[in-house]
């Protein structure tokens, strides 16, 4: 396999396992059915193609809202008041 078509391959399923597992798949029958000159498994597999870039393009939409609304939690308070601690060195090092 292509070094660069294998690394496509994986930063596509690996951004959203399912949606990319659904376009692969239409996209490897619509391949098998434009090079075997079968209309119905090139038809169907474009429209599975097709499911999968809706999903994705949905899911992304769906991540870029909850990243807008979600605000920012600060666990840490600004500044400590307690002093800092002490180095540690080891026993090998006092002797």
């Amino acid at each position: 396999m292509n070094p660069l078509l294998a690394r496509f391959l994986r930063s596509v399923y690996r951004k959203e396992p399912v949606s990319g597992f659904i376009l692969i798949l239409g996209a490897t029958d619509a391949l098998i059915g434009g090079l075997a000159g079968r209309g119905s498994l090139l038809s169907i597999g474009l429209l599975v193609a097709l499911l999968g870039v809706i999903a994705r393009w949905r899911q992304g939409e769906k991540k870029s809202q909850a990243i807008a609304t979600k605000p920012v939690r600060y666990y840490l308070p600004p500044d400590s008041s307690r002093e800092p601690l002490p180095l540690l060195t080891s026993s090998k090092s006092r002797k």
